[in-house]
């Protein structure tokens, strides 16, 4: 379970290793491996999110709830899939069809968003494993706790950051949040059930960027390399 982590989170975040929640949860996820069910994402991509952006490089957040359940697709960044992955799923095109309305950035190309990630856009579910073929099975296991920690280390730092909160599950995470020193960016979510009542036209990217500027730290280039 205690992947590498960079230094910082480690810092932040190690101790809950050995807590008896995570050793229940990773009692749980080898009895599901026994089981011969197939976990998602891969085990070596279970915490990207966290690998791909340190705690001290985080300047937005951007939350989800678990991954992706269709084998492929998943690799440990919240709405991100696999390059190859083709069609995208439908939240993740009306993610590149709000940021084409807002910036006029057209992502239409590809579904992967680690470099976004890499850029300091922690992109975090608050469950990282899921059984494929079966949305939420990981849920009320363990992560959540986790990725509680996860949010208030981030909310402990200094410099801030900007939440990004689609939905009602990520919504409720606000109250982990220090929003006197952050900012809380909230709409629906970009589901295809609940996107045109306030996910469209929330300008969450243009709106990530001016946060940042006026606070002195570098705007996110959301614009995905070909």
């Amino acid at each position: 379970m205690n992947d590498p982590l960079p230094p910082s989170w480690q810092a932040a975040v190690g101790a809950e290793f050995s807590k008896p929640y995570m050793q229940s949860l990773g009692a749980f996820l080898q009895a599901e491996e026994a089981a011969g069910k197939l976990l998602l994402p891969p085990a070596a991509q279970r915490f990207n999110a966290l690998q791909s952006t340190p705690l001290e490089q985080v300047k937005v957040v951007i939350l989800g709830q678990d991954p992706y359940p269709t084998p492929g697709h998943a690799h440990g960044l919240s709405f991100s899939v696999q390059p190859e992955v083709s069609p995208l799923p439908r939240s993740l095109l009306n993610i590149n069809r709000e940021l084409q309305d807002d910036l006029g950035i057209n992502n239409g190309h590809t579904g992967c968003l680690q470099a976004w990630a890499e850029q300091g856009v922690l992109l975090l579910n608050t469950v990282l494993t899921v059984a494929a073929g079966n949305a939420g099975s990981h849920q009320k296991r363990g992560w959540e706790s986790f990725t509680d920690a996860v949010i208030r280390a981030i909310s402990a730092q200094e410099q801030p950051v900007v939440f990004i909160l689609w939905g009602s599950h990520a919504q409720k995470k606000a109250e982990l949040i220090d929003s006197q020193r952050h900012h809380i960016i909230a709409s629906a979510h970009p589901s295809p059930l609940s996107a045109r009542r306030g996910f469209f036209g929330s300008k969450p990217f243009s709106r990530a960027n001016g946060f940042l500027q006026a606070n002195g730290r570098t705007p996110v280039e959301w614009a995905l390399p070909a």
